[in-house]
């Protein structure tokens, strides 16, 4: 059998933090989305994002409870869909990552994802 060196090692398939941030081109078929009972609030996802659309969770602590650390959310309409964030956090966190289907993404948290980054700006900013 021959030596596989990402099975020995497997952050040496952990991608390079991007050197420039880029923008959505078109509407991906999946959305990266975490689970906010798997996600530790590590941001080991966060400098690996291409578009820069990981941050923490707004946390509500009028009712006097203090969260530490907040965990991380995807803003929806910024992702491309690339999986990166999915292959850092298997590798080096928790696994609170997946991708889903758009549509399916859209449809359970009642949103529209546009199909450019400018157009997500342009919708967001009505009034």
């Amino acid at each position: 059998m021959a030596h596989d060196p990402k099975k020995a090692n497997p952050t040496l398939i952990i991608p390079e933090a991007p050197a420039k941030i880029t923008r959505k081109k078109k509407k991906p078929k999946e959305i990266a989305v975490v689970s906010p009972g798997n996600c530790t609030g590590c941001e080991a996802c966060v400098p690996f994002c291409p578009v820069d659309c990981i941050e923490h969770t707004p946390r509500d602590t009028s009712d006097g409870t203090s969260v530490v650390i907040s965990n991380v959310q995807i803003r929806f309409d910024e992702c491309i869909g690339c999986k990166i964030c999915v292959h850092v956090c298997e590798r080096m966190a928790w696994d609170a990552i997946a991708m889903y289907p758009t549509e399916e993404v859209e449809q359970y948290f009642e949103i529209k994802i546009h199909e450019k980054y400018e157009d997500a700006l342009a919708a967001y900013d009505k009034p």
